[in-house]
């Protein structure tokens, strides 16, 4: 079966007008309905570099979760950032964006890799005590815009790191998007087959052309775990200055319909989160 995480809080981060608490707890509200895996709804971060989420505490306690499957999700980029997520019990998984990439870990986290790493390790231990689970995305999982070293072996390294530090879910992310089918087809079963005990899914930036080739590459490796944006919004505004969108979660689950692979949406909820979507992506 595939599971899905939506993933609005990244469609909407990068949106320099603030859309109104209301407008994005009713939108996250009709998205839990739905039937996602997760729900990537926001993020614990500084409101100086990301002002859009600055009322993310307040969202979270809005959410109607009651007898919902959907688990939440938030993106932390520090200790303190985890110490604030923990204390909601709505939320389920902590996300921190690890990067191979030393120029982006710096421009997205202030902080070294190795920084990170220690980081990564306390809010291990954090998620651990307060019954969370802690998910880190690769971020620049295929490259980067910067000239930073990459390969399978590096990538490889880090994953192992993060495993030693008790991280069993990770996405391997494409955040400007570098990937393309070929390093796909590479990379993904790759590190599956180095690390079978571990979650991996892929978390993929592109270009609406580029899409259905990557997402056809990820199926045919046994990719079982994606995050997508609805219309495909989104990317990170800390990257470079021109955003590369999301998956559209449209085309990926049109494409799931063309290969007859299994998902468990709802419909009718889904074009109701949909037809909202409109409103939300307005301002």
């Amino acid at each position: 079966m595939i599971k899905i995480t939506e993933c609005p809080r990244d469609a909407m981060q990068g949106i320099k007008t603030f859309i109104p608490t209301e407008v994005k707890v009713h939108y996250l509200n009709l998205l839990l309905k739905v039937g996602f895996d997760r729900l990537d709804f926001g993020s614990f971060v500084s409101p100086k570099y990301t002002p859009q989420m600055q009322d993310t505490a307040d969202v979270v306690d809005l959410l109607e979760t009651e007898g919902n499957s959907t688990t939440l999700l938030a993106i932390i980029a520090n200790l303190r950032g985890a110490q604030d997520a923990v204390q909601f019990e709505k939320i389920g998984i902590l996300g921190f964006p690890f990067s191979i990439s030393e120029s982006f870990q710096i421009r997205n986290t202030n902080s070294s890799r190795e920084q990170s790493l220690k980081i990564v390790e306390e809010v291990s231990t954090l998620c651990s005590k307060n019954n969370k689970i802690p998910l880190v995305y690769l971020s620049m999982g295929f490259g980067n815009p910067y000239g930073d070293a990459w390969s399978l072996d590096l990538v490889a390294d880090y994953t192992e790191k993060l495993i030693k530090l008790g991280i069993h879910e990770i996405m391997l992310s494409d955040t400007t998007g570098e990937s393309d089918p070929e390093k796909i087809r590479q990379l993904f079963p790759f590190l599956k087959n180095s690390f079978p005990t571990i979650s991996l899914g892929l978390h993929l930036h592109s270009a609406p052309d580029d899409t259905d080739g990557k997402l056809h590459a990820a199926l045919d490796v046994g990719c079982t775990r994606f995050d997508a944006a609805l219309r495909g919004f989104g990317g990170c505004p800390m990257a470079k200055d021109t955003l590369v969108g999301n998956i559209a979660t449209e085309r990926l689950i049109t494409l799931l319909d063309e290969r007859k692979i299994p998902h468990q949406l709802n419909k009718e909820a889904w074009n109701n989160a949909m037809a909202y979507s409109q409103q939300v992506f307005s301002y």
